[in-house]
């Protein structure tokens, strides 16, 4: 049987989960509420089930452990309480008689999200799931537990707004795990405040997944939509939601920085329209920046901003976001005008001297009209498909000197976002969507490109004397690439902890390229431990160190 661990501080229990953990004093009786699994229930074999932290539609969640490695997780269980009738004796969920097809489909849904989210994470700006298993009749999914504080709670504290430069660089990380999200084929619905946690140490991550009836008002689960950052197709059951669900939402989290206020619910704005712009709320919020938000808080999704990119590329560069509005969104260009009106020209034309040569012909014999041949007719089909425009190869170029504020793409709304490479230099891009040589559909059509930020340079963080677990965190946290070897300690060194590492603290590196090799101090020999000038043993300094070490 694996040994029992107190859900409070992870420490081995000898006698149970009742009374008070002999190490934190804390009760190990269960409080958690009627329902719920009770406090120190077994998952899998692998987790403990610690204090009960809230539900939605969707289930319960739970602080758990994960019991090999001794760190706390979040754990959440699926239980639908509108089509469960409670728990069996033995644990399992029983589904509402006349609910249980509802019930497993629902179930399946669930599973196969977080199975989904599973296989995508970690990834930049994204709660990690880490575990999805099937136990009681249900489906438990278990996700990374950070230290930090959401974003709602870190808004409370501040005295002021954020500026436009500080809300893009703190949702940069979020816009780009939802880019993700979204080319795996998910769309999270339920992007607000509540959802962004700011770990103590990285970048800040979103999490509150849910599945499309938690996030659908009106499905058959108890729904959870957050008013003010859930987008108006989230509120009929009837109404798709696509990529631009989520643009709204992260506009509004945007909306929110940037002003100090929540927009107005959907359901309100639909009755009257009373959205505020960001500019005229708050001065410093720049015209183009507050367009942006407002182009991305449509309620016509049809009318709105589609995809993320296209929002990450226009609140980053006011020449991308000038060109979107001297272009008249959702009308006919500029250019389209001129077009017809040469044609319709050309056309009169034509027919003006045509007019004239049939005037002055009148006399004359009439002279057959030759017949158009099958060779004349595929020239002239020839002729039309090397007329037709195609997508520019930009993969290759540099960014800003060859492809920004080039005439030659002016019939293109070029979307840029930017990735590490160690192999690309900074600034060309690395790739395209569409590629190359597909054939132009219309007028202003976007092509998404990521340009190359260059390696990713990360500073050696001084890991000596850390436990291996701790040591394995920081590196994780800056995405630093690392082996592990035990090396023979001779009792000089901190058992468990870093000896060394092959690169020194502070030395900047390509995180890309660069593995490093960090040397955990293996048991102690006593029998090695050197002795001092006058032949006192140096092990009680080193016990200190140890216990010092341990307690990092």
């Amino acid at each position: 049987m694996a040994e029992l661990l107190c859900p409070h501080c992870l420490q081995p229990l000898a006698g149970g989960y009742h009374g008070d953990c002999p190490h934190c004093g804390r009760s190990l009786e269960n409080q958690n509420p009627e329902g719920a699994l009770p406090l120190g229930t077994q998952l899998a074999g692998r987790y403990t089930v610690g204090s009960y932290l809230s539900a939605d539609g969707d289930g319960l969640s739970y602080r758990g452990v994960l019991n090999e490695e001794k760190r706390f997780v979040l754990i959440k269980e699926y239980f639908p309480v509108t089509l469960c009738n409670g728990r069996s004796a033995d644990g399992a969920l029983m589904p509402k008689e006349g609910k249980e097809v509802l019930f497993k489909t629902s179930r399946m849904d669930f599973k196969d999200l977080y199975d989904d989210l599973h296989n995508l994470t970690p990834a930049t700006g994204l709660s990690t799931i880490l575990d999805v298993m099937e136990e009681n009749n249900t489906v438990y999914a278990v996700e990374e537990s950070e230290k930090g504080m959401t974003l709602t709670h870190y808004l409370s504290l501040r005295s002021r707004t954020l500026t436009p430069a500080e809300a893009r660089t703190l949702l940069q990380p979020i816009m780009e795990g939802v880019t993700q999200l979204h080319k795996a084929g998910l769309i999270h619905r339920g992007i607000c405040p509540d959802n962004i946690l700011l770990p103590i140490d990285g970048t800040a991550r979103l999490t509150g997944y849910g599945t499309l009836a938690l996030r659908t008002g009106g499905s058959e689960l108890k729904s959870q939509l957050y008013p003010g950052y859930a987008a108006p197709e989230q509120y009929s059951a009837a109404e798709f939601s696509g990529r631009y669900t989520d643009v709204y939402a992260l506009a509004a989290v945007c909306y929110k920085l940037v002003t100090g206020q929540t927009p107005v619910s959907a359901p309100q704005r639909k009755v009257r329209d009373s959205l505020e712009s960001a500019h005229s709320l708050e001065a410093g919020v720049p015209t183009w920046f507050s367009q942006v938000l407002a182009c991305a808080l449509r309620l016509d999704p049809a009318r709105r901003m589609q995809t993320v990119p296209e929002l990450m590329s226009a609140l980053t560069d006011p020449n991308v976001a000038n060109a979107m509005f001297e272009r008249g969104d959702n009308q006919i260009s500029t250019r389209k005008i001129m077009a017809v009106s040469l044609v319709v020209i050309v056309v009169l034309a034509i027919l003006l001297v045509w007019s004239l040569l049939d005037t002055s012909g009148n006399n004359r014999a009439e002279t057959p009209v030759p017949t158009q041949t099958a060779s004349d007719s595929a020239q002239s089909g020839e002729a039309s498909s090397q007329a037709t425009e195609t997508i520019p190869d930009l993969v290759g170029k540099r960014y800003a000197s060859e492809i920004k504020d080039n005439d030659l793409y002016t019939g293109y709304r070029i979307v840029m976002t930017e990735e590490n490479s160690s192999e690309i230099a900074a600034g060309i891009v690395i790739s395209q969507d569409p590629v190359a040589g597909t054939l132009k559909t219309e007028e202003g059509e976007i092509i998404q490109i990521v340009v190359s930020k260059g390696p990713n340079l990360v500073e050696m963080p001084d890991i000596i004397g850390f436990t291996q677990s701790n040591a394995s965190k920081q590196l994780d946290e800056r995405g630093i690439q690392y082996k592990m070897q035990i090396v023979e300690n001779d009792g000089t060194m901190a058992e468990g902890c870093v000896a060394k590492t092959d690169v020194l603290a502070g030395t900047k590196f390509d995180a890309g390229k660069t593995i490093v090799s960090v040397f955990i101090a293996g048991e102690r020999d006593d029998t090695l431990v050197a002795t001092t000038g006058d032949g006192e043993s140096q092990s009680g300094a080193d016990s200190a160190a140890s216990d010092s070490a341990q307690s990092q």
